[in-house]
């Protein structure tokens, strides 16, 4: 229900600061909201419709790729995020477009930023985005900045260059406040101490895209053996790897520390 919840506080967020900040002056957003938005503008069809519509084969894409708990979480934002676009009417908050385009960003940065932190997404490039950064590791505001060129490309031709201008620097805020939020890039070294050892294993290695090494251990006071389950993984991951671990064995021990480096092999082998 908190990730639920989270989600859609997330959601209602983004669309607050869309319909207030940006669709106002012509800034546009990152990816599938921001083509969204110019569509909006060219056609006159409310931006919630067209967002939901691009955003449906995506959707299916991240239910084959990553997994049907991320892809629940996901619909969910996708649809509160097109309700609401809908239903908030578009007002100018604010006359200066720059101030708009920098606190418009950082708006809809939050509320992305809860949705990651609640183990979903809000559609669009950040499904492209979170399958990149978990192939190669990389911060996910960086990835979707990256990503999101073609955004202002369209907005400067179609429309003008200062909004494209603007665009540039809502996108970038965007981006800043994702990966401050979200700290995707931030690695995490879990040793877990449980005689469920097998059970755990196997359950991490089902759902997460990381290794694990297990060691044999002897309780010091009860002489009881367990085992040593020791893995690194990334900030995001933390909540579900903490759920997964409480699914087999809610008496495990799990100490949690902050990784400076990690050498060597990071994602598992894939066979």
């Amino acid at each position: 229900m908190l990730k639920s919840a989270g989600i859609i506080i997330g959601s209602i967020i983004v669309s607050f600061a869309f319909n207030l900040f940006l669709i106002p002056h012509g800034i546009m957003s990152s990816g599938i909201s921001g083509l969204s938005i110019i569509l909006s503008m060219l056609t006159s069809i409310n931006t919630g419709i067209y967002n939901f519509l691009l955003n449906f084969p995506l959707l299916v894409l991240g239910y084959m790729k990553l997994g049907r708990k991320f892809i629940f979480y996901t619909i969910l934002s996708v649809i509160t995020i097109s309700i609401t676009l809908y239903a908030i009417p578009v007002f100018k908050l604010a006359e200066d477009p720059i101030l708009s385009s920098i606190f418009g960003g950082a708006i809809v940065g939050l509320g992305i930023g809860i949705i990651f932190r609640s183990s979903g997404s809000s559609g669009g490039f950040d499904i492209i985005g979170m399958l990149l950064a978990r192939r190669k590791d990389f911060p996910m505001g960086t990835l979707l900045f990256a990503m999101n060129s073609v955004v202002i490309l369209l907005s400067g031709f179609l429309f003008s260059w200062d909004a494209a201008l603007n665009t540039l620097v809502s996108i970038f805020v965007l981006g800043k406040v994702i990966d401050k939020i979200h700290t995707h890039h931030v690695k995490l070294t879990l040793m877990i101490i449980t005689r469920k050892g097998e059970e755990v294993k196997q359950h991490l290695l089902k759902n997460v895209y990381r290794g694990v090494t297990v060691i044999d251990s002897v309780g010091g006071f009860s002489n009881e053996k367990s085992n040593v389950i020791i893995t690194v993984i990334s900030r995001y991951e933390l909540t579900e790897v903490k759920t997964l671990i409480e699914e087999i064995d809610p008496e495990a021990f799990v100490n949690i520390t902050e990784t400076l480096e990690v050498m060597g092999l990071f994602h598992r082998k894939q066979h």
